[in-house]
C-alpha cells in the first residue's frame, strides 16, 4: 500500500500555527528543503509508515520517496514538533532501523514460570528502499528452556535485508524465576523457671 503525504514549502523563520509541523527533507545529492506539514496528515502517515516504510511525499516539486529519519516530540503535549525526511534513491541501498515483533509462545515461560527478556527490540539493516518491511518476526516458541536464546544471527530476514551489526548479541531469552526461600522462624526459647526462694530463718 502506497503511503502518501502532502507538504508545503516553508519560508525561513516562518511561524506556524498549532495545526502545522515544521519539517526538512534532505538526501544524497539533494538540496535541503524546509517544509510544513498538516499535523493531522503527518500523524496518519507516520502511524502507517513508522520509520521503516516509504512515504510518497509531494511538496510541490513532484512526488519523491522518503523515509522518516528523525522526529522531535513534545512529551508533555504528546505531539510532534519537527520531522526529518530522508529522500531515497531507489537504486541505492539505505540503512535504517526495523522493529522486531515477538510472536509465538515460549515453553520456558508458559510451563517453567520464566520471564521473557527482550534485550533488542529493533535492528539496523541495510537494503534497497524497495525491500523495506514493516517489521521482522521473532518466533519465541524456540525458547524451550532457560538455556535457550535467540541471537542476532538467528533472525530470519526477508530477501534483500542484511544486518548492519556483525556481532551476535542476544535478542531474547528467558530468565529463571527466583526461588522463594521462606525463612523458618526458630521457636522462641522457653523462659527459665524462677528459682524458688528459701524461706527466711527467724
Amino acid at each position: 500500500m502506497e503511503i502518501k503525504l502532502a507538504a508545503e514549502p516553508r519560508a525561513k523563520d516562518e511561524k506556524l500555527g498549532a495545526d502545522f509541523i515544521p519539517a526538512v527533507v534532505y538526501g544524497k545529492g539533494v538540496e535541503n528543503q524546509s517544509l510544513k506539514l498538516k499535523r493531522i496528515d503527518f500523524d496518519k502517515a507516520f502511524k502507517a509508515a513508522g520509520e521503516s516504510n516509504l512515504i510518497s511525499l509531494n511538496f510541490g516539486q513532484g512526488i519523491v520517496k522518503v523515509i522518516v529519519k528523525d522526529t522531535q516530540h513534545d512529551v508533555m503535549k504528546n505531539i510532534f514538533t519537527h520531522v526529518d525526511f530522508y529522500q531515497v534513491n531507489m537504486k541505492e541501498k539505505i540503512t535504517t532501523e526495523i522493529p522486531l515483533h515477538f510472536i509465538g509462545e515460549s515453553k520456558a515461560v508458559r510451563e517453567l514460570g520464566g520471564s521473557l527478556l527482550k534485550d533488542i527490540t529493533a535492528v539496523e539493516i541495510e537494503c534497497l528502499p524497495s525491500d523495506l518491511v514493516d517489521h521482522i518476526d521473532v518466533d519465541i516458541s524456540a525458547l524451550l528452556t532457560f538455556d535457550d536464546s535467540i541471537r542476532l544471527q538467528d533472525l530470519k530476514l526477508a530477501k534483500g535485508l542484511a544486518l548492519v551489526s556483525q556481532t551476535n548479541e542476544t535478542v531474547v531469552a528467558v530468565k529463571e524465576p527466583k526461588a522463594e526461600v521462606e525463612a523458618v522462624a526458630a521457636p522462641a526459647a522457653a523462659p527459665a523457671p524462677e528459682a524458688k526462694k528459701e524461706p527466711e530463718k527467724k
